[in-house]
């Protein structure tokens, strides 16, 4: 996880010099990094409470697998806002 932090550190660095100086650009990718983190664990979280529920009552497995692609449609929407706030920054 400390490696994965300090790639991305590196290459906002980099992003950062390549346009000159320009603060707004390399806060704009710093902030679609970490609106990018919340949807991944949400996604995680949503998807393992599902397998548990299926596991725990298999009967039920096609009810709790709609409900769950719904709740990771509705998480990914927050990572696809963030990717055009990116681009509107």
């Amino acid at each position: 996880m400390l490696e994965l932090f300090a790639a991305a550190v590196l290459a906002v660095e980099e992003v950062s010099t390549a346009l000159s100086g320009d603060i707004s650009g390399s806060l704009a990718l710093v902030g679609y990094g970490l609106a990018a983190i919340g949807p991944g664990v949400g996604i995680g979280i949503v998807a393992g409470n599902a397998v548990q529920a299926m596991a725990r009552q298999p009967e039920a497995a096609g009810m709790v697998r709609t409900t769950m692609f719904l709740g990771i449609a509705f998480t990914e929407a927050l990572a696809l806002i963030g990717f055009v706030l990116f681009f509107l920054a």
